[in-house]
């Protein structure tokens, strides 16, 4: 007879083992179904390697995806530990390019050090009264977040998509037959860091930031204590209510951030295609990274190299896009599956046992 238990207690070297045993499996897998597609498994990957290390441009690329998908992570990791499901990144992210584009649009002459920063503060404003939303409702009436956050991600997309095509004061006069929002003039772009933009240094500025905040703070210990338990949060003297909505309106501002940074240095304008679904990406990098801001850093350069080398693969060997992200859900498959053998056991146990 076959049952599952709970695992015994795993060390720490244990547990890094069963977990890049996973990894190792999961490339190994790839590889077959590459095989069986009538692929060269090896020329695929050192095609992928070399479209995102090849040259310095290919590079940049991997950068440009990695930065907002980490710092989207970063929100969703705040939200999470707590067990307050904000699959709302996506729409967040939306309402930071949004309220960023606005701040560009109330002082368009403002000077590059001044507008900036309050395009950022207009960012985060946004992204985290759009994220209060579900946790005031959560808070007052006990509704879920993940269905409220949910369904707001196709609040903001619509909000945008209204502004490219039926809001005219923010409409290119200069964009032809085809609706588009204005573009940002030099002073509301973010400028460059050794030729990449500096979006890549916010970026790890807020892993460790928020590995100290999480790991080292008063406020991080709170956010774990509600996320083991409420009525042990309540017990310890924790405002639970009052962490739930600081830490809510932190989720929301981060993840409105990478949507300031990708409309500013990426995009230089407000689309309402410029996500590219990385808001629901960054979901899978948060659990995948075990809720640690400084695995979501690593995790999210995997997966946009994945992403880019996915793209190169399509001009460099014919082969569709999609195969990028075929490896990434094998990986993905593979690395949740070792969470189950991180916890639980398969038993065996002779019929009659009792135990």
């Amino acid at each position: 007879m076959l049952r599952i238990a709970m695992q015994k207690s795993l060390s720490q070297k244990q547990k890094v083992l069963v977990r890049t045993a996973a990894v190792f499996s999961a490339i190994v897998c790839s590889m077959l179904v590459l095989v069986f597609m009538g692929l060269n498994p090896f020329k695929v990957y050192a095609n992928i390697f070399s479209g995102c290390f090849g040259t310095f441009y290919r590079f940049k690329q991997v950068v440009y995806k990695a930065v907002p998908l980490t710092i989207l992570s970063l929100g969703c990791c705040v939200a999470f530990k707590m067990k307050f499901w904000n699959i709302g990144a996506e729409g967040q992210f939306y309402m930071g390019a949004f309220a960023a584009t606005w701040a560009f649009m109330l002082f368009p002459n403002a000077p590059a050090v001044i507008l900036l920063p309050v395009m950022a503060i207009f960012a985060l404003i946004a992204g985290g009264i759009f994220a209060l939303i579900p946790a005031a409702l959560k808070i007052k009436w006990g509704t879920s977040e993940t269905l409220v956050t949910l369904m707001l991600n196709y609040v903001a997309q619509k909000w945008v998509s209204y502004l490219k095509y039926s809001y005219l004061p923010w409409r290119d006069p200069h964009g032809g037959g085809s609706p588009k929002i204005i573009n940002f003039s030099d002073n509301a772009v973010l400028p460059n860091l050794f030729g990449i933009h500096i979006g890549w240094l916010i970026a790890v500025f807020l892993v460790v930031a928020m590995y100290f905040l999480l790991k080292k703070t008063k406020f991080g210990y709170e956010v774990s204590v509600i996320g083991e338990s409420f009525d042990t949060a309540r017990y310890a003297g924790i405002n639970v209510s009052r962490t739930i909505v600081i830490a809510v309106v932190l989720s929301g501002g981060l993840c409105a951030l990478a949507g300031m940074i990708q409309a500013s240095a990426i995009e230089h304008s407000l689309t309402d295609n410029m996500s590219n679904g990385m808001g629901f990406t960054a979901v899978i990098t948060t659990w995948l990274s075990q809720l640690d801001p400084l695995i979501s850093l690593l995790v999210s350069f995997v997966f946009s190299v994945l992403l880019q080398g996915g793209s190169y693969l399509q001009t460099s060997m014919g082969v569709p896009a999609s195969m990028g992200t075929i490896i990434q859900t094998i990986i993905i498959f593979f690395v949740l599956g070792s969470e189950f053998f991180v916890r639980y056991r398969f038993v065996f146990e002779k019929k009659g046992s009792g135990k």
